[in-house]
């Protein structure tokens, strides 16, 4: 399966923990962010959705900091 991932700034970490896991299993697509500096998380949030809609993934999985930010 491709899966495409984004997280803002709060959710790298799990995401950079979760990613090693999840490439063993899947192809997976990082769109962003890629280090723990303040990001504009809604750019990576759609990112992650076109990569969904246009085919190039079949799942998107977003890490944030609270739960309800995508």
């Amino acid at each position: 399966m491709r899966i495409a991932v984004g997280s803002d700034h709060a959710g790298f970490a799990l995401k950079q923990k979760l990613l090693p896991e999840l490439s063993r299993m899947h192809e997976v697509f990082d769109l962003g962010s890629y280090d723990p500096e303040p990001v504009d998380f809604p750019d990576i949030a759609k990112a992650v959705c076109e990569a969904v809609l246009s085919g190039r993934a079949e799942r998107g999985v977003m890490f944030c900091g609270t739960g309800v930010g995508a």
